[in-house]
């Protein structure tokens, strides 16, 4: 075994190599990411959003965009390398090669007489008899007297200069790579020894045990509370009007824990001023309904508050506190109402659908929420059957700009971007009253702007027809573009103080039942997730019909050029309801759009299963299925009325009722949930 010092020694070195081992290859991962990022800018180029701050690359930026926990641990762990590095580079000068000349502090080549004087000279200042000193001691013998040896005995100069030592072959030494104190197990340094394996091996395992299953309680994976979610789900009523939605928005659990202040009293009460209006109150009985909003839960108050002044952008006027409160609500949202459109869609029939209503609903809050656009915006009014949301949400565009438009039969927002640049330019110059510039950033936004397009087919794998009980497969395909040739870019946001990635929610749903069918969220910022995605799905359908490898690896190459082109795959099953045609409608909503939305018409036809099983049967009853699928291509083409925004409360639920009930799609249970949904909203 090797001594202690050189067991101490050892353990830099072992330290040294494990981080290495780590570091380096994961910091030349980050750093070719790094270098092959796509430089191209893929946010907002308009002068509303460099004046927002939001995209500057200032210095304080850049360094707080450097500071992440990653590159801070990665940084850390350099400096240790290199600290390690220095002293082990300091300790191996101290550890040097047995050299008898430079012991003896003589040349090479010098002469015997010389080698005994220099021992003689030595011995005065290191020999036991005239130097008491332990260490004294210890050099002489192990060093001097090894070093006039090696020079003078024969042997030992033989030895020496065959084998590097006067002693001859040396043996190998094995040795254990820790600190010194850690191998002297005496006195204080067992107790430490012994503190350290109870503090690594069962206490700190113990504490990162105990935070983590204490964090993994209060939150979810996406780092919404558990209690939010609970929250979300009781309030959630199949009827929830639109206009209701952000009465179950603001009951979470990360908003009622925000601090209630006495200091904000006196601020809350000048925006409840500046946004009375959004707040559907009773203008007849407004005495009686502002009493009864500020008997609410003091953090229902001031989050309502709070959102509403981001809809009607009066943030400007929140005091310092008020307003780090708003940015904490902000930062929330978009986790908050993606995990609130999952429970609107989460399966509550037999057939495992969900509701469409609230899950429209939701998106257009976060719609409104990102553009900073107040929800009575989206009511028809002045001619206008669409509200003018979609219009407040360009730069320098307002209600008195949509006015002066509209008197050139500019009705809609998909007549303003049907439009040419050149006449749009004229209309917003000439009409609007819009400089050059103004315009330009107009055109900007409107080149940003997704087009999306379906194309959905739904299937049973391997079968003709689509009879009740099978198990049928959807594939959508979702085709985006832009006028300005991006794919993935970020939404033009200027009132939005945090970076939002663009999310696409593809719903398949009957509107008359108000059932979704089937669900999923779309983002086109990852490109070879999405290659990936696709082409594992590809190969697995053509695979389990029997395809031969060529047609398999051909339709995997088609749908990675889909996907390079701009085009994602969605894929989703459900069982094939009762036997009957259902209208379905496919819808695509962005949430972070307005005026963005599409949505496909659908008609599938549903077979009686026959006794026998088979399928061929069943379809000779009549040539009206043939893939048990048909798009209704004539109602595509009535306009880009994508769906109805509802925010009338409750003559629309009454109306809805009543068509469920004439049609025969309400049943018993449905009854008694819409009661109680009436009852709660009332």
């Amino acid at each position: 075994m090797a001594t202690p010092e050189e067991n101490g020694s050892l353990f830099p070195i072992f330290i040294l190599t494990m981080m290495a081992l780590s570091v380096v290859p994961y910091t030349i991962v980050r750093l070719s990411r790094s270098v092959t990022r796509k430089t191209r800018t893929i946010h907002c180029q308009c002068s509303v959003c460099s004046r927002s701050g939001k995209y500057k690359r200032s210095i304080l930026k850049r360094i707080s965009n450097f500071s992440t926990c990653s590159n801070l641990t990665i940084l850390l762990l350099w400096v240790i390398m290199v600290i390690l590095v220095y002293y082990i580079k300091r300790t191996s000068r101290e550890i040097q090669p047995f050299e008898p000349f430079s012991i003896l502090g003589l040349e090479p080549g010098v002469s015997d007489s010389e080698i005994k004087k220099a021992y003689r000279k030595l011995s005065i200042l290191y020999h036991p008899d005239k130097n008491p000193d332990p260490e004294a001691h210890k050099y002489f013998v192990e060093f001097i007297s090894k070093a006039y040896q090696a020079l003078t005995d024969p042997i030992s100069r033989e030895n020496y200069e065959k084998y590097g030592h006067p002693d001859g072959r040396q043996g190998l030494e094995m040795g254990i790579a820790l600190p010194k104190f850690l191998l002297n197990f005496d006195g204080a340094s067992g107790g430490i020894l012994l503190l350290g394996i109870v503090g690594v091996c069962i206490l700190l395992p113990l504490i990162i045990a105990v935070i983590y299953l204490s964090r993994s309680a209060k939150y979810t994976g996406n780092y919404v509370m558990h209690q939010t979610l609970s929250t979300y789900f009781y309030f959630m009523k199949p009827s929830l009007a639109p206009s209701k939605v952000m009465d179950v928005f603001i009951k979470a659990a990360e908003y009622v824990e925000m601090p209630i202040r006495r200091s904000d009293t006196e601020p809350l009460q000048k925006l409840f001023v500046a946004v009375r209006s959004e707040l559907n109150l009773d203008l007849k009985n407004i005495k009686t309904e502002q009493a009864k909003f500020w008997k609410q839960h003091p953090a229902l108050v001031k989050m309502e508050l709070l959102v509403q002044a981001q809809l009607t952008r009066e943030s400007a006027s929140l005091s310092s506190s008020l307003f780090s409160d708003f940015k904490r609500m902000l930062e929330l949202a978009p986790r908050l109402l993606e995990e609130l459109v999952k429970i609107a869609v989460l399966p509550r029939t037999p057939l495992g659908h969900g509701w469409l209503r609230p899950a429209i609903g939701v998106v257009e809050l976060s719609q409104s929420i990102v553009q900073a656009v107040p929800l009575s915006a989206r009511k028809a009014g002045g001619g206008n059957s669409e509200g003018i949301a979609a219009f407040l949400q360009l730069p320098h565009f307002s209600e008195t700009v949509f006015k002066k438009i509209a008197r050139k039969k500019v009705r809609t927002f998909q007549d303003l971007r049907d439009m040419g640049i050149q006449e749009r330019h004229e209309l917003l110059i000439q009409a609007a009253g819009f400089s050059d510039a103004e315009a330009h950033d107009t055109e900007i936004v409107l080149e940003m702007m997704p087009s999306i397009t379906l194309e959905v087919t739904c299937e049973t794998e391997g079968e003709e027809g689509i009879q009740e009980g099978d198990l049928v497969t959807m594939y959508a395909w979702i085709n985006l573009s832009r006028r300005n040739g991006l794919i993935g870019a970020l939404p033009h946001s200027p009132y939005y103080p945090f970076h939002k990635e663009e999310n696409f929610w593809l719903l398949l749903a009957d509107p008359v039942s108000n059932e979704v069918w089937v669900s999923q969220k779309v983002n086109f910022m990852d490109e070879a997730a999405a290659i990936t995605a696709a082409s594992k799905a590809i190969q697995e359908t053509k695979e389990a019909l029997g395809a031969s490898v060529r047609d398999v690896s051909s339709a995997v190459i088609k749908a990675i050029e889909k996907v390079k082109s701009g085009s994602r795959l969605v894929m989703g099953k459900f069982q094939a309801p009762a036997e009957g045609t259902y209208n379905l409608s496919s819808y695509c909503l962005c949430d972070a759009w307005i005026g963005c939305d599409t949505k496909a018409n659908l008609k599938i036809k549903v077979l009686k299963r026959s006794r026998t099983g088979t399928r061929g049967h069943a379809v000779e009853e009549g040539s009206v299925v043939e893939d048990g699928i048909e798009e209704d291509e004539a109602e595509e083409e009535e306009g880009y009325d994508d769906y109805e925004s509802e925010y009338s409360d409750d003559e629309d639920d009454e109306k809805e009722q009543n068509n469920k009930a004439v049609n025969g799609v309400l049943n018993e249970k449905g009854h008694t949930t819409s009661e109680s949904s009436g009852s709660d909203e009332e």
